[in-house]
């Protein structure tokens, strides 16, 4: 709002809650039913069921306070966590067998230029929840540098905990075999703990997606009651449950739009996949106007106090823009049907901004 004014803060906050938000919990939701119902050996049928009830679950715990929703996630954190360093130490366990040759890997249908993009956009969802820290930062204690901190520290540590993990499957599997593997953890906890290690592992993906997911049930209602508070015709939206010290309506609202979600993974037969394209691409061009915004309010307002100061300034910002944008045009270029219903979405939010404010008057 700062930067661009009310209609493209809209727009930003209409995205968080019907399609970046709500998609990242369906997605994650649709991860925990699928390795799930693989565990308990359940018909495929049963993931969207369990996805959906997950939603329930974690919006129903977060609607009872904050608390609640702040130990169920560092529970599910530290076991999460664990699981990763299990992993890391069978892969230095065991020795990869030696390469009987180079791995038999089919000929891409695409560019290979092309293929980098369509993999990006996967790849960077594995840190995707990287930004979600600022969407707290008004119930942070202490110095306002603990946000910068708070992200910095979450990035780096995710990262060296991602190197370890491939570090693990290289000394564990080798190069040929990750290349052949469907699933890279499972086959390395299989050389190590026999069948019980796929088993492990189909754990340690459902507890990750519920981490994950908790994560975004949280942050995700914090932007809806914002936008609740700035814009009248929501207000609903910005009423704060005190005793709770959660933002309950928008809570309730999220898991109706994130289960309705699941119903559209459910019908394309393709949960996750769907999901991912549905979110990418708003997600992206939003990311894109957060780093333009800096370079904008360094220009229209230079004397604001600033707890953080932006390094090499103005080469990472728009080094970070430019990424964004090609990670735009990947996450378009490369999806299906879900990136156009996602688009859809966040266009609808025009009329519905056009009806807010003529009401409003």
């Amino acid at each position: 709002m700062r930067a661009y004014g009310r209609a493209p803060a809209f727009l930003f906050a209409w995205s968080r809650l019907a399609v970046l938000q709500t998609g990242s919990i369906a997605l994650l939701a649709f991860v925990f039913g699928d390795y799930v119902s693989r565990l308990l050996l359940l018909r495929e049928e049963s993931s969207p069921i369990l996805a959906a009830g997950l939603i329930v679950v974690l919006t129903g715990i977060n609607f009872l306070g904050l608390r609640e929703g702040k130990w169920t996630q560092e529970i599910l954190t530290s076991a999460e966590v664990l699981g990763l360093l299990l992993v890391v130490v069978c892969g230095f366990a065991v020795t990869a067998p030696p390469a009987a040759g180079a791995p038999a890997i089919p000929a891409a249908a695409t560019p290979p230029s092309a293929a980098i993009g369509h993999a990006l956009v996967f790849v960077l969802l594995t840190y995707g929840g990287w930004n979600e820290a600022a969407y707290i930062s008004a119930e942070m204690r202490g110095d306002r540098r603990n946000l910068a901190r708070a992200l910095l520290w979450g990035v780096a540590f995710v990262t060296g905990i991602y190197l370890l993990v491939n570090a693990a499957y290289l000394r564990g599997l080798g190069m040929p075999a990750m290349a052949r593997s469907e699933a890279v953890a499972a086959d390395l906890l299989q050389r190590w703990l026999g069948r019980a290690g796929a088993g492990i592992v189909s754990l340690f993906v459902a507890i990750a997606a519920v981490t994950s997911a908790n994560g975004t049930v949280l942050t995700g209602a914090r932007a809806s009651y914002a936008l609740g508070r700035d814009f009248r015709t929501f207000r609903a939206l910005g009423r704060w449950r005190g005793r709770a010290d959660t933002p309950g309506n928008a809570l309730l609202v999220q898991g109706l739009i994130a289960l309705a979600l699941v119903g559209l993974g459910a019908f394309t037969r393709s949960g996750f996949a769907t999901m991912v394209e549905y979110t990418a691409p708003v997600f992206w061009a939003f990311l894109f106007l957060v780093g333009l915004a800096l370079i904008v309010l360094r220009v229209r307002d230079p004397d604001a106090p600033r707890p953080f100061r932006v390094p090499l300034y103005p080469v990472v910002p728009l080094l970070f823009c430019a990424t964004c944008l090609y990670l735009l045009w990947s996450s378009v270029a490369y999806t299906g049907i879900g990136a156009l219903v996602g688009i859809a979405v966040l266009a609808a939010g025009v009329p519905v901004l056009a009806w807010a404010e003529r009401w409003k008057k």
